[in-house]
């Protein structure tokens, strides 16, 4: 493969496996709060090949580890992913493994509310919410959409941080996104449920095992209609009937425990207009349409 395809494939938004521009650079990683020389046995010099080379150095890692490591582990700063719109680093976190002589040790991101950049369509300080948010619909539906995502303290003080995804590096984000995969579609239901108003190529990861995860979800669950997309393949189609049960399922845990979550992270007319959305979408059986009063695709699109 040439190191042009490379670099067309790999640039994926904030969280691309390119160096140039969208990983931490050389003289930055290591050099921000919290990266001590070594870090859970890895050296300043492996922290900073795992970042350059878009690498999870956990391997695979069950979710409920993942959890449990993005919440509670030692987190430290390797470097900034410059090309992000907002304040946005990749981290390693560690913590005890279920060995008590074992350290778990795994890359993520980490999105701090002190560096978002201030919108006019969103309330300022509130994307990170709105990312954990869109995480807890996700593991609602039981899609595996979003990596998993947590709210917590880190070096810059409260934040999200998301688990690291590796991307299938042989498959390109033109031909991911013209295609009629299941996984594609879920994500397009679920950017109808969350009102997403960006979702980009590059937010789309493929992943080596088939699955397709959905990340940069900061800019949603606004009340009024925002949903912009390059997932219009299936508009206006009729929902089938595994969408209709997953559907049905989330109506009545955003009555529940599902609600009470968002609501701790959402303002409360956010919340409703969540619950309007899939009742909506429910009525009408099909998949929305664009609407030709505004703007339907995300610019750049990729």
């Amino acid at each position: 493969m040439t190191e042009s395809r490379r670099r067309k494939q790999r640039t994926r938004g904030e969280r691309g496996t390119e160096p140039a521009g969208k990983r931490p650079t050389p003289g930055q990683a290591g050099a921000a709060a919290g990266c001590s020389p070594t870090f859970a046995g890895l050296t300043r010099a492996e922290m900073e090949a795992a970042a350059l080379a878009g690498r999870q150095v956990a391997g695979l890692l069950d979710k409920a580890a993942a959890l449990r490591l993005l919440r509670d582990g030692e987190m430290a700063v390797v470097g900034r992913l410059l090309s992000a719109s907002n304040a946005t680093f990749f981290c390693l976190v560690a913590g005890p493994g279920d060995d008590p002589l074992d350290t778990a040790t795994a890359s993520c991101v980490y999105k701090p509310i002190r560096g978002e950049r201030p919108l006019d369509d969103f309330p300022q300080g509130t994307l990170a919410c709105r990312e954990v948010g869109a995480y807890l619909v996700s593991e609602a539906c039981g899609w595996d959409v979003v990596p998993p995502t947590v709210m917590r303290g880190g070096p810059f003080g409260e934040g999200m941080v998301q688990l690291w995804v590796e991307i299938d590096e042989s498959i390109d984000p033109t031909e991911l996104i013209a295609s009629n995969a299941d996984a594609l579609r879920r994500i397009a239901v679920l950017d109808a449920v969350l009102n997403n108003a960006d979702r980009k190529v590059g937010h789309l990861l493929p992943l080596p095992d088939g699955r397709i995860h959905g990340i940069d979800n900061g800019l949603c669950f606004s009340v009024e209609p925002k949903l912009r997309t390059v997932l219009w393949q299936w508009r206006g189609q009729p929902l089938n009937e595994e969408e209709r049960a997953v559907l049905s399922g989330l109506n009545q845990r955003m009555a529940g425990v599902l609600g009470a979550e968002l609501l701790a992270l959402l303002d409360p007319d956010e919340v409703a207009a969540t619950s309007r959305r899939i009742e909506a979408l429910l009525s009408s059986g099909t998949l929305p349409q664009p609407d030709r009063n505004r703007r339907a695709v995300p610019w750049p699109p990729y």
